[in-house]
C-alpha cells in the first residue's frame, strides 16, 4: 500500500522541468510529479506513483515573482491552489490576468497560451491536475523558447530537453522548430469574462455545498459524479476527470468504494483514510491512491474545518 502513497515531504522535485527553467522570473521553481510524469520535460523528473489512472496528479512550488512562462496543453489543466497568491495571464500575448489565492481552483482551456506567476511575497504551492495517461506535450511561444536558448536551454525534435552549454545535439536529432506565426493564429483567446466561469472562488464554494451526512459535506467542482452519487458541477468543462471536495471539522464516512482510478489529497487538515484493513493519516499536501473497488472509510478529528480533495475517472 506504501507504493500508493505519496507523502509531500518524500517527494524529489525537479529544479529544471522545463525549457524556461533557467530564466529571470522562472529559476526559483520546483516541480513533482505525485501521480504520471505530467508534462514535465525534464526526463529524469522523479514520479512517485507511476501507474496509470486516466489522469496525471503534480505540484509547483515558486517564489514571489516566479512561475512558468506563455504555453499550450492539448489536454486538460486544473489548478488547485495550496497556498500563496497567483497571477495568471493568458492569450498569445499574455495580457489578460486574473489573481487568485488559497483555495481558489481554476481550469484552463486547451488550445490556449497561459503562463502563471507567484504573486504573492512568500513561497507558494499549487497542485495540477492533468487530463489523460499521456497528457501530451507543451507548446511554447516562440519568444518562450528564443529567451531560454541565450541560457543555453532548448528542445529537440523530439521534446526532450537540452542544455547546449553541456552536451551537444546528438547526430540523429534536430533542435525543435518554433511554430509559425500562422500557427500561432489557430489558439483561442479569452477574455477575463469568459475565463470566469472556469474559475470557482474559495470565498464562494458554500452556495455549492451538498450534505453527505450529518457531518460531511461535499462541493463538485468539476464532473458530475462522486462515488456512484450526482452532483452538479460549479465548472461545466469535460476534463475527463471528477473533482470532489469533501469539508468536516469532526465526523466519519464509511463504505466509500470507486470503481475508477481515483486519489485523495489533503488540502486543509490531518485525515484519516482506511482501507480494507490498511490505515494512514493523510497530512496536508499528502496524497493517496484508492486501489479500485475497495471499502474506504474517511474520518476527521480537527478543531478547525477541513478539506479533502478527490479526483476520480469519469
Amino acid at each position: 500500500m506504501n507504493l500508493k502513497l505519496a507523502k509531500f515531504s518524500d517527494l524529489v522535485p525537479s529544479k529544471l522541468p522545463f525549457v524556461e527553467g533557467k530564466l529571470e522570473g522562472h529559476k526559483n521553481r520546483k516541480n513533482y510529479s505525485i501521480v504520471g510524469p505530467g508534462v514535465a520535460e525534464d526526463i529524469s523528473q522523479s514520479v512517485k506513483i507511476s501507474r496509470p489512472h486516466s489522469f496525471n496528479l503534480g505540484a509547483v512550488s515558486a517564489m514571489p515573482r516566479n512561475g512558468s512562462g506563455l504555453h499550450s496543453h492539448t489536454t486538460a489543466e486544473v489548478f488547485i491552489i495550496f497556498s500563496g497568491k497567483w497571477r495568471f495571464y493568458w492569450g498569445n500575448e499574455g495580457k489578460d490576468e486574473t489573481i487568485l489565492g488559497a483555495g481558489d481552483i481554476i481550469s484552463m482551456p486547451t488550445n490556449m497560451f497561459r503562463g502563471f506567476e507567484n504573486a504573492g511575497d512568500q513561497e507558494g504551492t499549487m497542485f495540477v491536475v492533468l487530463g489523460g495517461d499521456d497528457p501530451g506535450i507543451i507548446t511554447w511561444l516562440p519568444s518562450v523558447l528564443e529567451k531560454a536558448k541565450t541560457t543555453g536551454m532548448a528542445l529537440l525534435n523530439d521534446n526532450t530537453l537540452i542544455d547546449l552549454s553541456k552536451n551537444n545535439i546528438p547526430k540523429d536529432k534536430t533542435l525543435l522548430s518554433p511554430i509559425s506565426s500562422e500557427e500561432i493564429k489557430k489558439f483561442d483567446n479569452y477574455n477575463l469574462s469568459e475565463i470566469e466561469k472556469f474559475i470557482c472562488k474559495f470565498s464562494k464554494r458554500t452556495n455549492h455545498e451538498v450534505k453527505l451526512n450529518e457531518n460531511f459535506k461535499i462541493t463538485q467542482i468539476i464532473g458530475n459524479h462522486f462515488q456512484n452519487k450526482t452532483f452538479s458541477p460549479i465548472i461545466n468543462q469535460n476534463t475527463g476527470f471528477n473533482l470532489s471536495i469533501l469539508k468536516s471539522k469532526k465526523g466519519k464516512i464509511n463504505n466509500l468504494k470507486f470503481s475508477k482510478p481515483t486519489v485523495m489529497f489533503s488540502q486543509i487538515g490531518s485525515w484519516q483514510i482506511q482501507i480494507d484493513d490498511f490505515e494512514v493519516n493523510l497530512n496536508a499536501k499528502d496524497t493517496i491512491s484508492i486501489p479500485i473497488n475497495s471499502n474506504i472509510n474517511v474520518s476527521i478529528d480537527n478543531e478547525h474545518e477541513s478539506l479533502l480533495n478527490c479526483v476520480t475517472q469519469i
